[in-house]
């Protein structure tokens, strides 16, 4: 069949659909439920004759929004806050994983940048941290002490803070993707770029390691939940840019409910790095390093399974649940 027949034959069913999922027709879950499957099949032959098309690609779009809507009219037994954490926000996140994506190349970009301004550029790190901090750092540095600047002030005047500092800066990242991501990416190049200039200013005065085992202990949450902030703003920006089928104030809304409820599951991690870095990090020089370790590497792994592998889980196992009940 060629494409522009299978489009015409199916049109007025998909744009039926949109009508669902923009709440302009209200479907019961059993109906929905076989939009559901018929949708799939839809995207199947799509997939099989049309691989590269922009009608695969829309298709793909279709069903997952289709794929929410179905799963949030089942009825809701467990807390609903947990069920936030454990559900909502894992298919959210397998949603619009390929922007998490975006966000970590871009980091990834970014933080090098910062390296090599530093490698280049001996005041660099001067400009980007500070000569009072650098000077202080350095002075911390000669007295075996690389960590020294996080032992100042209470810890949990320190921590509160610290906390307050960490989501502002998060809530920037994710608020300044309303100017089609380019704020949010500003926001990011100036982020990564400090610590990317960061870690050298150590690596260059031979403090890397000892620097490594306090800044970690509280920045594999800080930064990671950083990422995945602007993660949050890239998917507004995308909703400002890309409104594909639904008015540009109707993706802009299911933008931002979706990024809104990715960038609150943040908050939890931006906590706790606040109170590792508040209580922790001060004693870090002082701990067996194999304490260390195991706190940074049980962060990454706790973290890194909530965003890059546990989407998938509850992805597969609500679609199992979902074909169960139609079948």
């Amino acid at each position: 069949m060629r494409e522009v027949y299978f489009i015409k034959q199916n049109k007025e069913k998909w744009l039926g659909i949109e009508q669902v999922i923009q709440g302009k027709i209200k479907k019961n879950p059993d109906d929905l439920s076989s939009l559901y499957i018929n949708l799939i099949n839809d995207l199947s032959f799509a997939q099989t004759y049309y691989p590269k098309s922009n009608t695969t690609v829309y298709l793909n779009h279709l069903s997952s929004q289709i794929f929410q809507k179905i799963y949030k009219t089942k009825r809701v037994e467990e807390n609903r806050l947990v069920y936030f954490f454990k559900t909502e926000v894992p298919l959210l996140v397998y949603q619009y994983r390929r922007y998490l994506m975006y966000a970590f190349l871009f980091f990834i970009f970014f933080t090098s940048i910062g390296v090599l301004s530093a490698v280049y550029d001996k005041d660099f790190a001067n400009i980007i941290l500070g000569e009072s901090y650098v000077n202080e750092t350095i002075e911390n540095i000669k007295k075996g002490n690389a960590v020294g600047v996080y032992q100042s002030g209470s810890t949990w005047g320190s921590t509160i803070g610290i906390i307050f500092n960490n989501i502002g800066v998060g809530a920037k990242l994710y608020i300044y993707g309303i100017t089609g991501g380019i704020g949010t990416l500003f926001a990011l190049l100036s982020n990564s770029v400090m610590l990317g200039s960061f870690q050298y200013f150590f690596y260059d005065y031979g403090a890397l390691k000892d620097s490594a085992r306090g800044i970690w202990l509280h920045g594999v949450f800080e930064i990671f939940a950083m990422v995945v902030e602007a993660m949050c703003g890239l998917i507004l920006g995308a909703s400002i840019l890309f409104p594909r089928t639904f008015s540009r104030f109707n993706s802009f809304k299911r933008g931002f409910q979706d990024s809104f409820k990715i960038f609150l599951s943040t908050v939890p991690f931006t906590i706790c790095a606040g109170i590792i870095e508040g209580y922790v990090t001060r004693h870090a020089l002082k701990m067996p390093l194999a304490m260390n370790l195991v706190i940074i590497f049980s962060s990454l792994a706790i973290i890194g399974f909530y965003y890059f592998v546990y989407p998938s889980i509850v992805h597969k196992q609500t679609n199992n649940q979902i074909n169960d009940t139609v079948l």
